[in-house]
């Protein structure tokens, strides 16, 4: 991986580690996707595809309406979704 990718798998991992709350998790992952993005793509488009699709749009977007348990489950859902496609391995 590369440094931006590695910056957002490592916030949402403190997130789910409990080193981050929710709200501050929510806000700054904001700021930092829309910050970080493109940066992403340069470094891995399909990693950061990926990342965008399950954890911006199928994750922290869609779970304003969750409780804070619902949250972090489906955080941790989309995050080890995430793990296992790329180690795996991309086309």
């Amino acid at each position: 991986m590369a440094k931006n990718i590695d910056f957002m798998m490592g916030m949402v991992n403190d997130f789910l580690s409990g080193r981050i709350p929710r709200h501050i998790f929510e806000l700054d992952f904001q700021t930092e996707i829309l910050d970080r993005y493109k940066k992403m793509v340069k470094e891995n488009r399909e990693y950061a595809e990926l990342f965008y699709d399950f954890l911006s749009e199928g994750g922290v977007d869609a779970g304003d309406e969750l409780s804070d348990k619902e949250f972090k489950s489906l955080i941790r859902r989309q995050y080890n979704e995430v793990k296992s496609i790329a180690d795996e391995g991309f086309y």
